[in-house]
């Protein structure tokens, strides 16, 4: 696992959507801002202390320090935000649908959005990115604020 040698790319959020996106793409490495880090060398969910182990074999291997070893890229600016639901579908509406169109014509392509249900509990989870911090913070507000108006 030499950091030299790994392709990055950004997918959806949510160990299931990285190794989905691992899969297709025969990468042996993924991850997720909050930290989890899946290697499908030796797991398929994300594993702290397998993680640990291997960056730990790397920096053995290649000596270095850990900035100098894990520093892979540049982190831009990201907002994520829960929004809670009862029995509704509040994405389905079609206010927090225009919400979440005008919120991809503000980013444009300078940014990335995505909006989910939680797999696990009654969430939608509703995430921006891109290098102007105002503007994720701005657009992820706006569709939490739709999205709450909604939320039965």
């Amino acid at each position: 696992m030499a950091s030299q040698h790994l392709k990055l790319e950004r997918t959806r959020v949510g160990d299931r959507y990285v190794v989905e996106h691992m899969r297709s793409g025969g990468f042996n490495v993924g991850g997720e801002q909050s930290g989890h880090v899946v290697l499908s060398d030796f797991n398929t969910t994300g594993d702290g202390l397998v993680a640990a182990l291997q960056v730990l074999a790397v920096l053995v291997q290649n000596g270095g320090s850990v900035s100098e070893v894990c520093r892979m890229f540049e982190p831009v600016p990201q907002v994520l935000k829960n929004v809670r639901y009862g029995t509704g579908q509040p994405l389905e509406h079609e206010q927090v649908k225009k919400a979440i169109a005008a919120a991809e014509i503000k980013l444009g392509s300078s940014g990335r959005l995505v909006i989910r249900k939680s797999g696990t509990e009654p969430l939608i989870r509703v995430m921006a990115e891109s290098d102007n911090a105002d503007l994720v913070t701005s657009v992820v507000d706006d569709i939490v604020a739709e999205v709450q108006r909604h939320a039965a």
